[in-house]
């Protein structure tokens, strides 16, 4: 305790008794403990409250970095079905063609059948 042995503690107290008095020295005791209990108090609620701040403190700063991660991830997730939509369209741009030029070849063909019947 503040590195005060047994013997400093007696003398602490002698002086104590031979300064106060032994009649006031139960009432200044008294005194001491219950500002030392209050302090105690005060100090306690003190450090809850900053506890309580540090830890409100942290839970938003978990939110947010949950809530950037969310967006991260849908911001992905948007790119990569963009990406899916517009790979799906250039197949579906290359079938077109593909079919078209199939027709064009088709109809090539029946005008060829039609003039070689003609002829």
């Amino acid at each position: 305790m503040f590195g005060i042995g047994g013997p400093e503690l007696l003398i602490i107290c002698v002086v104590a008794l031979v300064v106060i008095g032994p009649k006031k020295l139960p009432e200044m005791l008294r005194s001491l403990g219950k500002g030392m209990a209050e302090f105690k108090r005060v100090s306690n609620d003190v450090k809850g409250t900053l506890d309580d701040e540090v830890n409100k403190a942290e839970a938003e700063s978990r939110k947010r970095d949950v809530d950037e991660e969310l967006t991260r991830r849908k911001a992905e997730k948007a790119k990569v079905e963009a990406e899916t939509a517009k790979s799906e369209a250039e197949t579906a741009k290359a079938q077109a063609e593909t079919a078209k030029a199939d027709l064009e070849k088709t109809q090539a063909e029946s005008s060829n059948d039609e003039a070689k019947e003609s002829a």
